[in-house]
């Protein structure tokens, strides 16, 4: 089992900044690849980025605004997100999911472990 704890959200003004973190507990964190996700109400949710060890995969609409990063010393995985958007406004989730050679799936339902979320307003 994976414990996964968000936080770092909160309500911004459009063009702010956020950093999301996610602190896992429970297994190795080396051995997971992990992913931040994202549900607005009435939507589905939607993949954002995922990293393995040092690789990253992003959403292609979100490139070059958010930033995935992870510290394997605190067990704890990062999503920086600047410049936001009205849009952006969503409850933002971490997820594991065993790592392996291949890059990290952007489908929510290869994910084992999720945290609770963390909302994240965004004001225009």
């Amino acid at each position: 089992q994976v414990q996964l704890v968000e936080s770092g959200g909160g309500s911004v003004q459009a063009g702010g900044s956020l950093r999301l973190s996610c602190a896992a507990s429970g297994r190795a964190f080396s051995n997971y690849a992990m992913a931040w996700f994202r549900q607005a109400p009435g939507n589905e949710r939607d993949f954002v980025a995922a990293i393995r060890l040092k690789s990253t995969y992003y959403a292609d609409s979100l490139k070059g605004r958010f930033t995935i990063s992870r510290d394997n010393a605190k067990d704890t995985v990062y999503l920086q997100m600047n410049n936001l958007k009205p849009e952006d406004a969503a409850v933002y989730s971490c997820a594991a999911v065993p790592r392996t050679s291949r890059p990290p799936s952007p489908s929510p339902s290869e994910y084992a472990y999720w945290g609770q979320g963390t909302q994240v307003t965004v004001s225009s």
